[in-house]
């Protein structure tokens, strides 16, 4: 094992997954923590995606280190914290504390912070991280129903989150290549610096930021910085590369789309799907907790659809009905009731003859995956930046796209299973 990650949510870990295959590392997504003895895969590269990013960060520090840990016991070289590209987390953590906690356990005394995703328009400049065009604070992820980020300094965010000294590794630094970055790291860490978020503009940025890391016992970021680390161990001769599938053999089975992410690219998603004539059912977190809505009867709706239709399940919401809804049931109760909600709709579908699933949304593929009973994934062909089709390993056995509700076109729920073949054997 070259590269063993801890993921901080689902569709994150898958998200890296991706880039590390794309780059030629055999790798394979293994859900929750390991049980103690259990032998993990043989692979390149192994990601342990764990359901972290918005519990106690006293929780999410115990998780991700006994996570780290059964990574270094079966030889990972690297330790890589995987978390989301909008750096979600609250004043409290959760990245600040586990970050401190894994460079405790791997005896790293420096490392980097670099959450950017050029592809998907997350870059860091100055230390700020920008969506597109527009500065964190100023884009939707300013109203994220779980960890609002309404700072985009994103020194003074980790700052917040630890007691470790946080510095700038600034992009003029990045263009004079991975050697000056190496005196940089060096430098910094004499004065007295642990944790240095990196600016980062292009997927080049990446390549030098990663080479520059090369032997770094601890990285964290998003899943942009895996670009340059993966290039490390293909360039020592560690990995002999190996090419990212066009398209994926999938299990025989009806087909459907669960969406809990509130995002507005997954609620412009919802709106092409309508648009295209995919049936579509809302789920209401109010009516649910009020027994008027049942997932029985989200699950017997879409049951009763045109076998070769694709049926939308939802609860995405606009920002002012997610207030609405908090206000009643409170922030993390409205998530939990959707997130049960839609776990329970996954397993019935599942028992009524649906293989194959598109689910929108880090908490809502959590529960999803366990309520399927989901433990390992391999990775297919990539239907947008940052989101693969995946196939289980062993039983169940389904085809699996696992987003982020911030990732893919406004035609995403429409196109995505044009990358799908009929029933085969995965290679």
């Amino acid at each position: 094992m070259r590269i063993g990650a801890v993921a901080d949510d689902i569709t994150g870990a898958t998200d890296l997954c991706l880039m590390l295959t794309r780059e030629g590392l055999r790798t394979v997504q293994v859900m929750g923590l390991p049980e103690s003895g259990q032998r993990l895969p043989e692979a390149d590269a192994v990601v342990i995606a764990l359901k972290s990013r918005s519990i106690a960060a006293e929780q999410a520090v115990d998780l991700s280190r006994a996570a780290a840990r059964a990574l270094l016991d079966q030889g990972a070289e690297q330790i890589l914290f995987k978390y989301c590209s909008t750096f979600d987390s609250t004043d409290e953590g959760n990245i600040g504390p586990v970050t401190a906690a894994l460079m405790e356990l791997t005896g790293t005394r420096l490392t980097i912070a670099c959450p950017s995703f050029p592809a998907a328009g997350r870059t860091t400049y100055k230390g700020h991280l920008f969506v597109g065009d527009a500065l964190l604070s100023d884009s939707p992820l300013k109203d994220h129903p779980l960890n609002p980020m309404r700072d985009s300094n994103l020194v003074r965010v980790l700052q917040r989150q630890t007691s470790m000294k946080v510095g700038l590794a600034q992009i003029g630094t990045i263009w004079q290549g991975s050697d000056a970055l190496r005196k940089e790291f060096a430098v910094r860490e004499a004065a007295g610096d642990n944790i240095l978020i990196v600016d980062t503009l292009t997927d080049a940025d990446l390549q030098t930021i990663g080479a520059a890391c090369e032997g770094m016992p601890l990285v964290t970021g998003g899943s942009g910085i895996a670009l340059g680390l993966a290039a490390n161990f293909v360039r020592a001769g560690k990995v002999s590369p190996r090419p990212i599938p066009a398209r994926m053999p999938a299990p025989k089975g009806r087909a459907a789309i669960l969406a809990g992410s509130c995002s507005a690219a997954t609620l412009g998603q919802i709106a092409a799907a309508r648009a295209a004539g995919l049936p579509l059912f809302g789920l209401d977190a109010v009516a649910l907790a009020e027994g008027r809505q049942t997932a029985a009867e989200a699950a017997e709706w879409a049951v009763a659809q045109s076998p070769d239709s694709r049926p939308l399940i939802y609860s995405s919401a606009t920002p002012e009905k997610l207030l609405e809804v908090q206000q009643r049931l409170g922030r993390h109760g409205a998530g939990t009731m959707i997130e049960q909600a839609l776990g329970e709709v996954a397993q019935r579908l599942k028992e009524a003859g649906f293989a194959r699933f598109i689910v929108a949304g880090g908490e809502t593929s959590g529960s999803v995956v366990a309520a399927l009973g989901v433990t390992m994934l391999e990775i297919g062909p990539e239907i947008a930046p940052g989101v693969p089709w995946t196939r289980s390993v062993g039983s169940p056995d389904l085809a699996l796209a696992l987003k982020s509700g911030n990732f893919g076109a406004p035609d995403f729920f429409v196109r995505a299973w044009d990358l799908l073949e009929p029933e085969a054997t995965l290679v």
